[in-house]
């Protein structure tokens, strides 16, 4: 039988169709597979691609130039569009007071990263700039940078110094992270255990999150004013979903509804305002409110799935007027938010309601209440921004510097996760199509990446050269992390977890997160990592960017 096909399919040097799909998806494969393997338990992910890649390359596999420019393009915008889409909505809230401290203490450890790679280029004087930003990239863990400096250089020989640079770095940028983590913790004599029992403190003293109380009217003073007289003199933000009548029956009250002495309010109100509440009302009482409602009364959750109510306001459904209905929480991706009028909705969100179990009904068709409808890909909003993210990012912003593929479609996607809805594009993905877009698209990239520069990766960096690029790495990823370190925990005394966290978010590294996590047992350090995680991405990006713009 002829296998010659086969040879040829699989022997290095063949550049037709057929072979490139084959090296690719071999590349991508192993590359996967080799990166889910664990060492004292942490993996590299995905960065295995490059790797892998880079050695198929030195063995002489390759591809058509403009084959390869183009999946590698066409992956760094998917990667960075859905890279931008899952960040968006959390990146203005991140300068909100809580992450302003952690935010700065990031933006911190950036200045530092670019202030030793400018050391090191005046100091040594034979490494040129494309190296020492994909030692940067690579010592940071931070593949967009990497992709933004690559596509802002635009030659061969400046795309793969960069990719033989962030390759010989990144695997002390893995353990850099760790290792400051357990140099931070030495210093200060920090026993994990009092770290976490801290947070868990904190959490149930939580001050914003929504808190469900029995009260009884007591106050003489409100006796007969309605529930939207009480908002007046209350002033602050509470639901009652039910209340007891003069008889005793449990009714769902509506904003003209009267309390009376006596009677008892399930309410559900911020902590920080308890205290308000109680001393105006009355105090805490104990009832089963489960056993004492009708059978017909329930409480549910709708999700809203229809998408003309993306940016409603949550007062505009006139639940008390139109259906009899409270709502009392409303949760965005898995965290519960005080159903206040002004709220605005989102696609996905999920409205617990209290009511009639027919007006509920009525109320979910009207909203959708479809998962099936959450499951579609909104294909229009992902080519529209991805359309008006290339344009954007060949806008001259000034000095001559472009936001490019990188950041054009990062600084779109960005702003239409944020304000899509008041232009009718509904930006919401789920998880798993997400997912799909963001690591399609950086395989895609690592492996074109990796096949580049290949070739003549060993002769570059087995050598003197190689080994002060993996010491200049080490560097810049572990002195940035000790001085941030010993702020954040002697000046400010930041719990350890979530220093670990905003390790982790400002490398933007999901390894050292996972980490984190599995050592403490505790969400704290991913909750830091998504507080400083959408300021750094962006900032990591435009570092990477400006060194090749200022030294080109």
């Amino acid at each position: 039988m002829d296998f010659s096909w086969l040879i040829n399919l699989l022997s290095p040097g063949h550049m037709e169709l057929a072979s490139t799909i084959v090296l690719y998806s071999f590349v991508i494969a192993l590359g996967v597979f080799l990166g889910k393997i664990k060492v004292a338990g942490v993996s590299l992910g995905v960065t295995f691609v490059l790797f892998v890649g880079i050695i198929m390359g030195h063995f002489g596999y390759v591809v058509n130039a403009e084959v390869l420019k183009f999946i590698r393009e066409f992956g760094l915008i998917l990667f960075i569009f859905s890279i931008g889409i899952q960040v968006g909505p959390g990146f203005f809230s991140s300068f909100k007071k809580g992450g302003m401290r952690l935010n700065g203490l990031a933006v911190l450890g950036i200045a530092l990263n670019v202030l030793i790679v400018l050391i090191i280029y005046y100091a040594d004087g034979h490494t040129s700039i494309e190296a020492l930003v994909g030692v940067m990239s690579g010592a940071v863990t931070n593949t967009p940078g990497l992709a933004a400096a690559q596509q802002t250089a635009g030659t061969t020989e400046a795309i793969n110094t960069m990719a033989m640079g962030y390759a010989a770095a990144y695997p002390l940028g893995v353990i850099g992270i760790i290792g400051a983590m357990f140099l931070v913790k030495a210093i200060f004599g920090i026993k994990a255990e009092n770290e976490i029992k801290a947070i868990e403190d904190e959490q149930a003293n939580a001050q914003l999150k929504p808190n469900i109380i029995t009260v009884e009217v007591r106050n003489p003073q409100i006796e007969g004013k309605s529930l939207r007289q009480l908002h007046d003199i209350i002033q602050c933000d509470f639901v009652i979903s039910r209340m007891t009548s003069d008889g005793g029956d449990i009714i769902i009250p509506t904003s003209a509804t009267q309390v009376h002495i006596g009677e008892k309010l399930y309410v559900v109100i911020s902590a920080q305002d308890v205290d308000r509440f109680l001393s105006i009302i009355g105090p805490t009482a104990e009832m089963d409110w489960e056993a004492a409602t009708p059978s017909r009364v329930v409480s549910r959750r709708i999700v809203i799935t229809k998408s003309e109510y993306n940016g409603v306001a949550l007062g505009s459904l006139r639940l008390h007027t139109a259906y009899q209905l409270n709502a009392t929480r409303v949760n965005r991706a898995g965290v519960d938010l005080l159903a206040s009028p002004s709220l605005r909705l989102q696609m996905g969100d999920r409205i617990t309601v209290v009511g009639d179990i027919n007006d509920i009904d009525r109320l979910a068709e009207k909203l959708g209440n479809s998962m099936k409808r959450l499951n579609e890909p909104n294909m229009i909003t992902i080519f529209v921004g991805i359309l008006f993210g290339i344009i954007v990012g060949s806008i001259n912003v000034g000095f001559g510097m472009k936001l490019g593929l990188a950041g054009g479609p990062l600084v779109v996607a960005i702003l239409l996760s944020r304000f899509g809805y008041k232009f009718k594009l509904v930006t919401y993905t789920s998880s798993s199509a997400s997912l799909l877009m963001r690591e399609l698209g950086i395989c895609l990239f690592l492996a074109s990446v990796g096949i580049s520069s290949g070739a003549g990766f060993a002769e570059t960096v087995f050598n003197s050269t190689g080994m002060w690029w993996v010491i200049w790495g080490f560097i810049i990823t572990f002195v940035p992390l000790v001085i941030v370190g010993l702020i954040a925990r002697g000046v400010y005394k930041i719990n350890f977890l979530t220093i670990m966290g905003l390790f982790s978010g400002g490398y933007t590294d999901p390894p050292a997160l996972a980490y984190a996590g599995g050592s403490t047992s505790s969400d704290a350090p991913a909750v830091a990592y998504s507080t400083v995680y959408p300021l750094t991405m962006f900032l990591r990006v435009v570092a990477a960017q400006g060194l090749i713009l200022a030294f080109m």
